[in-house]
């Protein structure tokens, strides 16, 4: 059932009296479900930071590099496979997703800090792969409580809505740097307690506020979603330009205090736009109750017979008899298709070595000679435009494609291209091109995910987008072992090998294997470059098989839905909004 109101000003103010019941409609309104979704999306990116303290993880259990980058694999494995939170949260309520996630990640972070500091017995390597896969694969709990509940609870708006939740999360690794330095000072090690503690808690606040609850359509949705996208802009430019302070100034403790107050206020300032968008509903139910009440719509029940026939159609009908493109695939239609199957093999390529970049940045930075405070700014360079990276490739991507009829998968060409640049730049290193090769790596980084999530919503349908969405990004750590474990691991392992021969040492003569020189990461990146370029010239193949199909009108079903539930509350420009946009 929806209920349509008019949006805008909405003026009067509230009274003594009314001030608690106004205050417990915030609570459970649904702009604070989408504030407290962006404080756990906030949370949620704690696998960008092994790149800063996967050192102390080498150092104090005595690792190889192929065995940290074995750790990165299950890491990336956590992190990439949801289908258990998703079955999960199937048969349980919002708030029980939310607990058990919290819970998987203070109880495998954790294990990990007592493991590096000492205060357990040193674990095996199947114990200490499998504490960063539980604490990993907490954040796609937090992704299906929160996320999966503000689509359900915007329809409408879930384009731009998910752009920034996972902006945030694109954000999150920048955020808890800041936030660590402030309160732990510089010690890697310590960070390990707040990525522990810091996500799991934010859930546990939040946990009864994110749920699902009915619609109420406002015209002017899309207009406050763009001012969460403005503040969490400012938020970006201000981390970005702590990172570059921070690179030139040595911060006292106080410093980083303040920085992280600042972080800490624009986190809230969505809270004022959820108040000020709750005060306007407020008003409305004051002064139009009988209006109001007047626009429930109910949608009508489909046909006898449509449901009898969707009840007796499975997952295995018609696997090899596909509906055209934009159409509602089935499971196995859609996993066995062509399309799927250069989404997966690019994603394997372009994914697979920009979390192999991302996870080795601790051990470049050692390598090149920069100190661990520099190693922290590669990181949280990365953060902040994987999150730039998101929204570019949101907008663009749409602007091309509604404008100019330019398929989706062109645009993941370019960013698989404008990737090969990174690589090369930390195979071939100069004064300064790491810095220039994190934030290149981070922004195609963040640009490739929510262009795969488009794609595979575009070609195969919304019936079974969260089964198929979750099914693409399987290819991400199966990408990240090939090119992680097997092939940058190996490579420098074999360079820090030599070293040792040199000065006349074998593995056993020391603890921890290093490698020292620019050639360390030589050849591992040159193949990451020609990996990614495979990767591009393969979503060449897609570009080519759906050029017809982008140059149609791909909205036009949802736009026909759309008008049919559209009510005198909104003006032509509202019904119009997805083409002025763009």
């Amino acid at each position: 059932m929806t209920t349509s109101v008019s949006g805008g000003g909405g003026g009067g103010g509230i009274k003594c009296n009314e001030f608690l019941p106004f205050l417990v409609q915030v609570g459970r309104g649904r702009w604070f479900t989408i504030f407290a979704s962006f404080l756990i999306m906030t949370g949620a990116g704690a696998t960008y930071l092994f790149g800063i303290y996967s050192k102390q993880i080498k150092a104090s259990l005595g690792y190889d590099q192929t065995t940290l980058n074995l750790m990165g694999f299950f890491k990336d494995l956590g992190a990439n496979v949801g289908v258990f939170s998703g079955l999960i949260a199937e048969v349980t309520p919002t708030w029980f997703v939310l607990l058990f996630g919290s819970a998987m990640n203070f109880t495998g972070y954790f294990m990990i800090w007592l493991a590096v500091t000492g205060k357990i017995a040193k674990p095996k390597v199947w114990h200490m792969c499998a504490y960063i896969c539980i604490g990993a694969n907490s954040q796609n709990f937090a992704n299906t409580g929160a996320l999966v509940t503000c689509v359900k609870n915007f329809p409408e708006s879930r384009g731009v809505m998910l752009g920034l939740l996972k902006g945030f999360v694109g954000l999150s690794g920048a955020v808890m740097t800041q936030l660590y330095l402030a309160i732990y000072g510089n010690d890697a090690v310590s960070l390990i307690l707040l990525i522990a503690w810091f996500p799991a808690a934010l859930s546990v606040v939040f946990v009864y506020t994110i749920r699902t609850m009915k619609v109420v359509r406002q015209p002017n949705e899309l207009r406050v979603f763009y001012h969460f996208l403005y503040v969490s802009i400012v938020l970006a430019l201000f981390l970005m330009a702590m990172t570059i302070i921070q690179k030139q100034i040595v911060f006292s403790h106080e410093a980083y205090a303040g920085s992280s107050v600042v972080i800490s206020f624009m986190l809230f300032v969505p809270l004022f736009i959820a108040i000020r968008e709750e005060l306007v509903l407020w008003n409305l139910k004051k002064q139009e109750p009988e209006k109001i009440q007047s626009k429930q719509v109910v949608a009508p029940p489909p046909p006898e017979k449509e449901e009898e026939k969707k009840a007796e159609t499975s997952c295995f009908a018609n696997i090899f008899d596909k509906p055209p493109r934009g159409e509602d695939y089935t499971i196995l239609q859609a996993l066995l298709s062509i399309d799927m199957l250069i989404l997966f093999l690019a994603t394997l390529c372009g994914l697979g070595a920009s979390l192999t970049a991302v996870d080795n940045l601790g051990q470049i930075g050692e390598s090149l000679g920069y100190p661990a405070r520099t190693v922290s700014t590669f990181v949280s360079l990365v953060s902040i435009w994987n999150y730039f990276g998101r929204v570019f490739a949101g907008f663009v991507s749409e602007t091309l494609m509604v404008r100019y009829k330019l398929p989706r998968p062109l645009m993941m060409t370019f960013v698989l291209i404008f990737s090969c640049v990174g690589h090369l730049l930390i195979a071939f290193p100069g004064p300064g091109t790491v810095y220039v090769a994190s934030i290149i790596i981070g922004f195609t980084f963040g640009a490739q995910l929510p262009l795969l999530f488009a794609i595979i919503s575009e070609l195969f349908g919304l019936k079974y987008y969260s089964t198929l969405f979750n099914c693409g990004q399987l290819a991400s750590p199966l990408g990240s072992y090939i090119l992680n474990v097997k092939v940058a691991g190996l490579l420098y392992d074999r360079e820090a090998l030599k070293e040792l021969a040199k000065k006349g040492l074998d593995r056993s003569s020391v603890k921890e294997l290093i490698c020292i020189g620019p050639h360390c990461y030589r050849l591992s990146f040159i193949v990451m470059a020609a990996v990614t370029f495979f990767g591009a010239l393969v979503t060449l193949i897609l570009v080519g098989r759906t050029r017809e199909f982008y140059r149609g009108d791909i909205y036009k079903k949802f736009r026909e839905a759309a008008i049919n539930i559209t009510t005198d509350a909104e003006t032509p420009k509202e019904k119009n909004r997805g083409k002025e946009n763009f």
